[in-house]
């Protein structure tokens, strides 16, 4: 059974799906006005990996992730640029595209645009209105937040509470400081869409109760998103869900825990602001996945040079392992390696099952390593390790590479692998001729060149450094 920890009870609860066998889930995605960050990569591989895990457990995922592409960062940062919003979104969709692909993060089932949601919005805010829920202030509509008594449900906090600690701009437009927008009036120069209550434009929260209401029904399965989401979007996307549609959106709320930069909280105005492309310029995007994968997904994590190094030595370890397991073909697997095989995987999916815990899912495989090198197994059992560890690892998003693949990209050799054949071939003629100090040069030049090398009675095998 999964438990997962739930962020309106505080406490962890068994995983049970509204219809048995199937897991519905809505992500909060980005607002596409700018790169994505180390922030956007923790939560991506989160519930990438939780996702992945589901459908591991054999549950059928259907995963939606939304883009916000209409909004006031945007329309801010194309008016700076001298762009046209539209054309503006449209390119940081696809930037956003390629980091997640670079990252092994699965597409989701459903990717859905608020643009494309309008009549959606449009509906609910009518009906929000219709019952009292939602007022018109000037040219926007605000949510009549003193109307829903549970509001405070998610973040725990007291709406008296709220309301004596606001610091809330005044607007004289709304009822109360906590109102929030829900539509916003046409202004001049700015994209709008016609209503039956006004021209204008959607506000943020009403996007996602509009998008996971259509795409996945009154109530989903899981919501999840970043820490800094739980107030106040996810707390207004059920004050308004609940008001428009009945009932709140999700049965289970999830939230990862942000990212620290050299123990330092990230922001652009400290210099620490790193954007996925520029890690990958540095680090490959399995290492990332490994370092995310070290720490809970609800837990802080702190990126610096320091704790990658750490990542890329851990991967590395279990490259070196899986690399001498690669291409065999043998489906047997020995007496005494079927139960430890049986065991890493136990405990793999017992860490899993237990809200997710990545750092100890990876545990379990690098102990699993420690004991299968000590049973030293045979060939025989190779096929059975390889397929073991990569059934696992994918589930964290790693071995998406064969190790041979892996290790090439990490070398700094500028040798192909047919350099590398010929080199081996003309050593092998060397030694045959008894030519050793020729072979012994290759060897050298080849290792200078970032080739390790090995002679068994198989005969010689190779492999970056």
């Amino acid at each position: 059974m999964i438990r997962l920890y739930n962020t309106q009870s505080s406490s962890k609860e068994d995983f049970i799906p509204i219809e048995p066998g199937k897991a519905r889930i809505y992500v909060c995605g980005v607002t596409t006005y700018d790169h994505c960050h180390i922030g956007h990569a923790r939560s991506a591989v989160a519930f990438d990996s939780i996702r992945r895990y589901l459908s591991y457990r054999g549950f059928e995922v259907t995963f939606v992730k939304n883009y916000t592409d209409i909004d006031d960062k945007i329309i801010n940062r194309a008016r700076e640029n001298g762009e046209e919003w539209k054309a503006l979104a449209e390119r940081f969709i696809s930037e956003h595209d390629r980091d997640m692909a670079a990252l092994y993060v699965l597409p989701p089932t459903i990717a859905p645009r608020a643009t494309e949601h309008l009549p959606e919005m449009i509906a609910l805010i009518e009906k929000l209105l219709d019952n009292g829920y939602a007022y018109k202030g000037g040219d926007d509509i605000f949510f009549r937040v003193h109307r829903f008594t549970e509001y405070g449900k998610l973040s725990h906090k007291a709406l008296e509470d709220l309301q004596s600690g606001s610091r809330v701009e005044v607007n004289p437009l709304k009822e109360n400081p906590l109102d929030f927008v829900l539509w916003k009036g046409k202004k001049e120069g700015e994209p709008s869409w016609e209503a039956s209550f006004g021209a204008g434009r959607p506000g943020w929260h009403i996007e996602c109760s509009a998008m996971g209401h259509k795409h996945l029904g009154r109530v989903f399965d899981i919501h999840g998103g970043g820490k800094d989401l739980i107030f106040p979007h996810h707390e207004n996307e059920i004050a308004q869900s609940q008001a428009g549609y009945g009932c709140a959106p999700a049965r289970y709320w999830i939230h990862n825990g942000f990212v620290n930069i050299n123990n330092e909280k990230m922001s652009k105005s400290l210099g620490n602001f790193f954007t996925i492309k520029e890690i990958l310029q540095h680090y490959d995007p399995e290492v990332l996945r490994l370092f995310l994968a070290q720490t809970h997904y609800r837990s802080p994590i702190d990126f610096c040079e320091e704790n990658m190094t750490m990542a890329r030595q851990a991967l590395e370890k279990l490259y070196r392992f899986l690399e001498n397991f690669e291409n065999h073909e043998d489906t047997r697997t020995s007496d005494s390696i079927a139960p430890v095989l049986s065991d890493i995987t136990r405990k793999f999916e017992e860490a899993m099952d237990d809200d997710f815990n990545s750092a100890l899912a990876l545990a379990s495989l690098f102990e699993g390593v420690h004991t299968l090198n000590k049973l030293n197994p045979s060939s025989a059992d190779a096929k059975g390790i390889y397929d073991t560890y990569c059934r696992l690892g994918d589930v964290l998003g790693i071995f998406q590479s064969l190790p041979s693949q892996w290790f090439a990209r990490q070398s700094t050799s500028q040798l192909s692998a047919d350099e590398i054949a010929a080199r081996i071939e003309a050593r092998n003629a060397a030694r045959r001729d008894k030519d050793f100090a020729t072979a012994d040069r290759i060897r050298d030049e080849l290792l200078e060149n970032g080739v390790e090398i090995k002679d068994s009675k198989e005969g010689t095998s190779w492999r970056y450094r």
